[in-house]
């Protein structure tokens, strides 16, 4: 049998929505188990609030702001977000779709037991994310600083990081299949034991020669 050769980039083709009715939402307009679809919305403040499952399809948001809301079951699709704050966000269990996210930051993020398909994520600051038992299939991180994330029990498929600074990449029982870590800046990476299997260049295999042998248990003099 041939040996595969190469890595599979992400298949994201998403649109933007066009043909989009404004809206601005008010206090008590958002619900648990709501489905906002077909919106161009400047603000989304649900700050706070209790909404498991909540639906967004095919929408524009010009700034998501969601520290502290409940968003467990959050099913999101075809849509654009173009500023996502959230210092706490708490989402796991949830479904994104051909979703961009191109801009904003997020502190702690529990969004394990998900799923992300053809999600791109542009220019965030990420501080540590929860993605254990998670699928990630077509996923990009473009231009991003990632300071931890936890992928334990998850699965990875066609995931590439480019222009994006990775410290710290922890889990255990990944699966791994044409991760791209070539475009990454991985001069500050303290741990990447999560992503064994990963494909990386040969001047990051120089930069990280110091970590790859002591994770391996070997003393370097």
């Amino acid at each position: 049998m041939a040996r595969k050769s190469g890595v599979a980039a992400p298949r994201i083709s998403l649109t933007e929505p066009a043909d989009l009715e404004p809206w601005t939402p008010g206090v008590g307009d958002v619900l648990t188990g709501d489905r906002i679809d077909g919106k161009r919305i400047d603000v989304l403040d649900l700050v706070g609030e209790r909404l498991p499952d909540l639906e967004l399809e095919e929408c524009v948001v010009g700034t998501l702001r969601a520290d502290g809301t409940d968003l467990r079951g959050f099913r999101i699709r075809d849509t654009v977000v173009e500023v996502l704050d959230a210092p706490v966000l708490r989402a796991q269990s949830g479904a994104w779709r051909e979703v961009r996210i191109a801009g904003g930051r997020i502190g702690s993020a529990e969004l394990y037991d998900s799923s992300f398909s053809a999600v791109e994520f542009v220019g965030m600051k990420l501080g540590f994310v929860n993605l254990r038992a998670s699928v990630l299939t077509d996923v990009v991180f473009r231009d991003c600083v990632i300071d931890e994330v936890d992928i334990a029990d998850a699965r990875l498929q066609r995931v590439a990081f480019p222009g994006s600074t990775i410290r710290e990449v922890a889990g255990a029982n990944t699966r791994i299949e044409d991760v791209d870590l070539r475009g990454a800046d991985l001069d500050r990476v303290e741990r990447l034991d999560g992503l064994r299997g990963a494909t990386i260049g040969g001047e990051q295999l120089v930069t990280l020669a110091p970590l790859l042998a002591a994770q391996a248990g070997y003393r370097v003099e």
